[in-house]
Formats: structure tokens, C-alpha cells, sequence
């Protein structure tokens, strides 16, 4: 039998990188730290931890443990919350974390459609970005979280370890927002190679980040205006006539006066959003409630904004 709480201490020492530290943040000495991770090798038979002058780093068995260690945190995590629930009352709780403008525009109707469903549900949400709120779901402290990726894979894989599950609900494409007196704004789409010369108003760090690969593509290096983190204030900017900007289509303002939506056309990014949750023995009712309600929300979204 393998014990938990030196799964849980190999688990520290993996996100630390360091017995010490991992000492320091469970409150243990080091030497009871090394003593529990020597225990945990005996008992598997096999090394877990490679030490060094650098540091510490995992072996492949180590690697499967701290995997191991995640899930079963998680799970207790949840049960936790199931004993919470029967002790008050059985009040349904429920924590969601989002991204920004998920949380704007998709989230809010999902949750008006669920609590209609089930009165009584307590709602806790947390706005954060996904490689934030993906931890949050793994370790229990969250039961689903809204996410997104752009181009490439999405952050969880068919085959991942750590107990996750991704899924798809819907292709976010990019608009290029003009303000409404551009001489671009009356055309029907627009591809990032038309747009050199342009000065940005990034939404999104990491929209920058693409616009640059794709305007290199293109053969031009774009003009930066503001490097914003929040499409709404990048949208004000718009509408001031500071620059333009690319925006995917669910963070569209929905006041668009002075403010011209176009569609972006390859070659250019795809923005895609889903939901993760965890892999659990039993499925959650009020979990699956919420992912139904998220495809209905996303289902009954206009073609384009």
C-alpha cells in the first residue's frame, strides 16, 4: 500500500524542485522530508527522485507517482466537499473558474439556465487564465473550469495522466475591429497581410505574440499601439480611433457604436474554447449539469455578432 501523505510530499518536492523548500512549505525539516521520500522508494522498489547540485528532478516512477498523487488529492478534495454538503443541509456548491471573456458572455447565461434548473446552488467563480484554472480543477479546488487555446492542441491531451478531460464546445474565429471610419471598414473580411502598416491594439499578450508570427508570414512587422491584457479596453481604444485590433468573436463588445467587426481569414489564428473537468469514478450531476448548460448557452449564440 502506498501511502498518500508521502505521495502529497513528493508531489511538493516535484513543484519545488528542492527537498528544502518543500520542507519549508509543509512545515517539516528536510531531514524528514528525505526520510519520507526514502520510505515512499523502499515501498515502491523503485528511485523517484534524482538528486543533485541542481536540485531535484523526477524519474519516470516519480513522474507516475506525483501524477498518481494529483488525482488522489483531487479526489479527496471532492469527497471533502460531498461530506460539506451533507453536513449543510446538502446546499449544492459550486466553484467555476474562467477566463475573462468567457466569463462575460458564455458563463452567465449557463449559470441562469442551471440555477433555474436547480434552485439554491451556491456559485463561487474564479477569473483567471487557463493555465491558472487548470491546477485549480486538478488539485479539486475547482469542479470545472472555462478555457481556451489557439492554434495547436488543446492543454489537455486524450491521453492525459493527471486526471483530466477536455472538451470542445465551440471555434471562436478572430475579427479585425476597425473604427467605423477606416477605409477598410466596409469590406466583408480582411487577412493580416492587408493590414500592414496598421497600428495594434493587443486584447491579449498572447495575441500579440501571434500577430507578430503571422504579419512575419506576411512579410512585415506589425505597429504596436498599446500591449493591452483586456479586450474591452482594447476595443475603447478602437472606438478612439488609437489603432485597430484583433478580437475574437465571444469578447465583441456588444455596444459596437463607432466600432466595425470584420472577419479575419486565414492565414491568421483560431481561438478555440472548452471546458475542463476531472476524471472521476462517478460522474457529478451538478458538474454535467453546468457542461449542458454551457452547450446550450454556445448553441444558442448567433452565427456572427
Amino acid at each position: 500500500m502506498i501511502d498518500v501523505r508521502r505521495l502529497q510530499i513528493l508531489a511538493e518536492v516535484a513543484r519545488h524542485g528542492s527537498f528544502n523548500r518543500a520542507a519549508a512549505e509543509l512545515r517539516l525539516t528536510p531531514s524528514a522530508v528525505s526520510q519520507r521520500i526514502s520510505a515512499l522508494e523502499r515501498a515502491v522498489g523503485s528511485a523517484v527522485v534524482e538528486r543533485s547540485t541542481r536540485g531535484v528532478e523526477l524519474t519516470e516512477a516519480g513522474r507516475l507517482l506525483v501524477a498518481s498523487a494529483e488525482a488522489v488529492t483531487a479526489e479527496l478534495s471532492r469527497t471533502r466537499k460531498e461530506l460539506d454538503r451533507l453536513a449543510h443541509a446538502r446546499t449544492d456548491r459550486m466553484t467555476v473558474a474562467t477566463f475573462t471573456s468567457g466569463g462575460q458572455r458564455l458563463l452567465p447565461a449557463a449559470l441562469r439556465r442551471l440555477a433555474a434548473e436547480r434552485p439554491g446552488v451556491e456559485f463561487t467563480v474564479l477569473e483567471q487564465e487557463p493555465e491558472d484554472s487548470l491546477p485549480q480543477v486538478r488539485s479539486g479546488a475547482a469542479d470545472l473550469a472555462l478555457v481556451y487555446h489557439f492554434d495547436g492542441p488543446p492543454p489537455v491531451g486524450p491521453d492525459d495522466r493527471t486526471g483530466l478531460i477536455w472538451t470542445p464546445l465551440m471555434d471562436d474565429p478572430m475579427f479585425v475591429v476597425l473604427p467605423a471610419a477606416h477605409p477598410l471598414a466596409g469590406r466583408d473580411t480582411l487577412t493580416i497581410a492587408e493590414l500592414a502598416g496598421e497600428r495594434w491594439v493587443h486584447g491579449c499578450l498572447e495575441m500579440g505574440d501571434m500577430l507578430d508570427r503571422y504579419a512575419a508570414m506576411a512579410g512585415y512587422e506589425p505597429r504596436v499601439a498599446c500591449r493591452g491584457t483586456d479586450y474591452v479596453f482594447a476595443q475603447s481604444l478602437v472606438r478612439a480611433e488609437v489603432g485597430i485590433s484583433m478580437i475574437p468573436q465571444v469578447a465583441l463588445v456588444a455596444d459596437q457604436g463607432g466600432l466595425v467587426p470584420v472577419p479575419l481569414t486565414p492565414p491568421g489564428p483560431t481561438r478555440y474554447v472548452g471546458v475542463v473537468t476531472a476524471r472521476r469514478r462517478r460522474p457529478d450531476p451538478l458538474t454535467e449539469a453546468l457542461l449542458q448548460s454551457l452547450r446550450d448557452t454556445v448553441a444558442a449564440l448567433p452565427a456572427a455578432v
